[in-house]
């Protein structure tokens, strides 16, 4: 090997070191205020702010998780927060995808006009229709109840553009051939569309679910009750000082509660999800 050639390749290794050592310092640094929460939901509270920090206490407990279970009603909000995100997710996705596969599949008049308009709702902040909604959620008498958490949303000027974008991809000649051996239009969309779009299904699934389970501000106004309260509303009672005042090793083990299933959910489709992502420019 010559000079050069081992000068080119000390320096190729130098710089992807260096690539590295970068990434991973940024990780450390994201990951800091997530392992700072997870300890101290095990810490005692007079070490939460104690300076320096204390990242791994010699009284690590389970008090925090324990009081949480036993003295709130930890588990009614994760199960509240878990059928509100579930209903949301699969009425969302019910409805993009049908009116996906109109859009993409059909013609009729004002189509275009129709899409544009529907696209341009996505301008439109939530807090401008917030109040016209909360009335309406009113005369229904639906206030303090999980339905105005999961029906207003349910038609998704994203999610059927989405399944629009999507579904354009699926070859005409395969839905014609089902048509011409006699199948009705639900069947083509029940049996071969949604097979189809399973990977772009389970990618926007998992943006819904994360951004239902995640909600603050709509279920803050419509939820009355402490047993009603999803996880946001719940861990914010924490640190507001409506329990009484603020406990913050609570808020710390009940958001690492909420992280829990969200995490697991994940995991288990990350690979669709990706596919999802990717994979709806080259169908066909």
């Amino acid at each position: 090997m010559d000079q050069r050639a081992f000068f080119n390749k000390a320096g190729v290794f130098l710089t992807t070191t260096f690539m590295y050592a970068v990434l991973v310092g940024i990780c450390i640094f994201m990951l800091l205020p997530f392992i700072w929460m997870l300890s101290t939901s095990f810490k005692p509270e007079n070490e939460i702010f104690h300076i320096p920090t204390i990242w791994i206490s010699e009284n690590m407990n389970l008090d925090s998780y324990r009081e949480l279970i036993q003295n709130h009603n930890i588990l009614r909000n994760l199960w509240n927060t878990f059928l509100i995100a579930s209903l949301a997710t699969l009425m969302r996705l019910l409805f993009s995808s049908l009116a996906g596969f109109g859009f993409s599949k059909y013609k009729f008049p004002g189509r275009g006009f129709l899409f544009s308009f529907l696209l341009a709702t996505m301008i439109v902040p939530f807090t401008v229709t917030m109040v016209p909604t909360y009335i309406i959620m009113t005369k229904l008498d639906w206030i303090d109840k999980i339905w105005p958490l999961v029906v207003p949303g349910a038609a998704s000027a994203f999610g059927i553009f989405f399944m629009r974008q999507y579904i354009s991809s699926i070859s005409d000649e395969l839905l014609d051939a089902a048509r011409i051996d006699g199948a009705s239009e639900w069947t083509i969309y029940w049996q071969i569309v949604l097979p189809i779009i399973a990977p772009g299904l389970t990618s926007l699934g998992l943006i819904f679910f994360m951004g239902s389970w995640n909600d603050f501000l709509w279920p803050l106004v419509i939820l009355k009750s402490p047993e009603n309260f999803t996880l946001p509303i719940a861990i914010r009672s924490y640190i507001s000082g409506t329990i009484g005042r603020p406990v913050y090793n609570l808020q710390m083990a009940a958001s690492i509660l909420s992280i829990i299933p969200l995490l697991v959910i994940f995991l288990v489709f990350q690979r669709r999800y990706f596919e999802g992502i990717t994979a709806g420019a080259v169908k066909g």
